[in-house]
C-alpha cells in the first residue's frame, strides 16, 4: 500500500492535496458535499486585518478552460476567522492554512501577529500579489526586494511556518523564489492567477466591473507546471503546485515537476469532491506503478 502522506516544515499532511485559497471558502461551506477529513489541508480565503467588502459585481466571468475573477479578497477579517470559524474547523483532521494579505507593510505585520500562537492554524500562506498602496500600486510580488521584505516581516511576526504564494505576472519567477527563500520562507506556493480580461463585443464594456481579473483553471496549467519546475530546481524549500489541477493526472504531473504538494482551486466549483478524488487517484497511480510514497516520484522529470 502506498503512503500518500507528506511532511512539510514539520507538519504532517494526510494527503498532498489541499484546497486553494478563494475557491473553497473556509472549508465549512463544503462540509455537506465532501469529506473534509480526507483533504490534506484547506487554505482559507484571504484574510486581512480588518473586514473587506471586495469589488462590486460583476466579478466572475467564465472563459474557455477557466474563469476570470475579481472578487477583491472579500473577507470578514482575521479576528472573525479566529473567533467564529476556526473553532468549527478544529473538529476535522485536515490542516488549516491561513492565507493572509495586506496593502502595506503594517497590514502584513498585523495580520501575521494576530495569528501568532493561535491553536489550529498550521501555517500561514502569504499572498504577495496585492498592490503596495504606498508605492504606486505595484504588486509586492513583482519585485524581489519587496517580496523578500514582506517575507521577513511575516517571518518575524508569527510563530507559524510561512508559505509565500508567488505571482506569475513577473519576468523571472525564479528570482522572486530565491529572494523569499533567503528571507526566511519555509515553503513556496505557485502560482497565483494570471492577469486577464474579457470584453462584451455588444456593449464594448469589460465583462468585469474591475476591468481586469485573475485567470485560473486548466488554461493556465502549462504555465504553472513550467514555473513549479523552474522554482523547484532553484530552491531547497518545498514547493506547493497550483494552477489548473482538475484530475489526479494533473496533480501527478506537478509532483513529477518538483511539487511536494498541490492545491486544487477552480475544479472545486465543478466538483466539490475534487480534492478527495485526486488524492485517491494519486494513491492508485503510486500503487499501480510500484511506488511506496510521493517522494519517489517528486522531481523525477526526465529532461
Amino acid at each position: 500500500m502506498a503512503d500518500i502522506s507528506v511532511e512539510l516544515f514539520g507538519v504532517k499532511f494526510e494527503t498532498p492535496v489541499w484546497t486553494a485559497s478563494g475557491t473553497f471558502g473556509f472549508g465549512l461551506e463544503y462540509e455537506k458535499y465532501t469529506d473534509l477529513n480526507r483533504i490534506g489541508a484547506v487554505c482559507v480565503k484571504g484574510l486581512s486585518i480588518k473586514p473587506k467588502e471586495g469589488n462590486p459585481p460583476p466579478r466572475i466571468w467564465e472563459t474557455p478552460c477557466g474563469m476570470l475573477n475579481s472578487i477583491g479578497l472579500q473577507n470578514p477579517g482575521v479576528y472573525h476567522f479566529i473567533e467564529k470559524v476556526l473553532p468549527k474547523l478544529k473538529k476535522y483532521r485536515l490542516k488549516v492554512i491561513a492565507n493572509v494579505y495586506g496593502t502595506t507593510y503594517e497590514e502584513y505585520r498585523a495580520v501575521a501577529e494576530a495569528l501568532k500562537g493561535v491553536e489550529g492554524v498550521h501555517a500561514v500562506e502569504v499572498n504577495i500579489s496585492c498592490p503596495n498602496v504606498k508605492k504606486g500600486g505595484l504588486a509586492f510580488g513583482t519585485d524581489p526586494k519587496e517580496a523578500a521584505k514582506i517575507t521577513e516581516i511575516v517571518r518575524k511576526a508569527t510563530d507559524k511556518p510561512v508559505i509565500m504564494k508567488l505571482s506569475p505576472n513577473v519576468t523571472n519567477i525564479v528570482e522572486i523564489a530565491k529572494a523569499v527563500e533567503e528571507a526566511g520562507a519555509d515553503a513556496i506556493s505557485a502560482i497565483n492567477t494570471l492577469l486577464g480580461m474579457a470584453i462584451d463585443i455588444r456593449t464594448k464594456k469589460p465583462r468585469l466591473k474591475n476591468v481586469v481579473g485573475g485567470l485560473s483553471g486548466p488554461a493556465i496549467k502549462p504555465v504553472a507546471v513550467r514555473m513549479v519546475f523552474q522554482i523547484a530546481k532553484a530552491v531547497s524549500i518545498p514547493v506547493i503546485g497550483i494552477g489548473g489541477i482538475t484530475t489526479w493526472e494533473d496533480a501527478v504531473e506537478f509532483i513529477i515537476a518538483g511539487a511536494s504538494a498541490v492545491q486544487v482551486g477552480t475544479a472545486n466549483f465543478l466538483n466539490p469532491n475534487a480534492a478527495v478524488e485526486i488524492a485517491e487517484g494519486i494513491k492508485k497511480y503510486l500503487e499501480d506503478n510500484g511506488y511506496r510514497c510521493i517522494e519517489e516520484i517528486k522531481g523525477k522529470v526526465k529532461v
